[in-house]
């Protein structure tokens, strides 16, 4: 593959551009300078370069995981708060057709666990519903949880807006798994993803979502050395776990 068309498919710019940063030396491989754009690289998986003496590796797709903090929309068209794309470098935000895209979409005021790609059939096999991958949330409560409602999210609630909406008896939504972790505080795993979900579970019960973190998707889980903002690459072993 040449350098150029190499920096190109990596979304460091348009074909011109990228010539334009081989050309001018800002371009390295294995610590030695690439200037010709027209020079062939090597590439497979594990290939790793550098742009301005910053390394980049090379990935035929794109799959990171964010850790998200609060006050950011997964939407690259947001509404009153910024998008998680600005958390991203600029070549992830312009890979192929339009950069990276969220797996899903976790609320402004919501944490934690947030996976995005450009590989459109992975996209789709995360997000459809006829996949029911588990996410694990932490849900901190307004009041104390008991036996009772853990019981009612494992049986399945009746959204209350999809119970005034529905014609004839809706289907209740259940929890794969619930446990207390504290007086006001559960982990909760769901196989789809409803709008709001786990707040509306929560009111379906009698109780109120107050902070919710998102801490594990699939068999994947957010690393503790992750903080809030920061991102990486996830690879084709991870990719094989999302899709087990």
């Amino acid at each position: 593959m040449r350098w150029s068309h190499l920096l190109f498919t990596q979304g460091f710019g348009t074909r011109r551009e990228c010539e334009a940063l081989v050309a001018g030396g800002r371009v390295a491989h294995g610590g030695a300078a690439i200037d010709d754009p027209e020079a062939e690289a090597d590439v497979a998986e594990g290939f790793a370069f550098e742009v301005d003496g910053r390394a980049w590796p090379w990935h035929e797709r794109a799959l990171i995981l964010l850790h998200k903090p609060a006050g950011y929309e997964c939407s690259q068209r947001p509404g009153a708060h910024p998008s998680v794309m600005t958390l991203l470098p600029a070549p992830l935000r312009q890979r192929g057709k339009g950069g990276v895209q969220a797996v899903g979409r976790l609320d402004a005021d919501t944490t934690g666990a947030l996976l995005l790609t450009d590989d459109g059939p992975l996209l789709h096999r995360l997000t459809s519903p006829k996949h029911h991958v588990p996410k694990v949330y932490e849900v901190t409560a307004k009041h104390a949880v008991d036996d009772a409602q853990i019981a009612r999210l494992l049986e399945g609630v009746v959204l209350r807006d999809e119970a005034r909406e529905a014609r004839g008896d809706p289907a209740p939504v259940r929890a794969l798994a619930a446990e207390r972790t504290g007086a006001t505080t559960l982990r909760l795993t769901l196989g789809e993803g409803k709008y709001h979900q786990v707040k509306r579970m929560l009111a379906a019960v009698g109780n109120r979502c107050e902070a919710l973190h998102r801490s594990a998707i699939g068999s994947l889980t957010l690393p503790d050395e992750l903080a809030p903002g920061q991102w990486c690459w996830l690879g084709s072993e991870d990719r094989r776990r999302l899709l087990a």
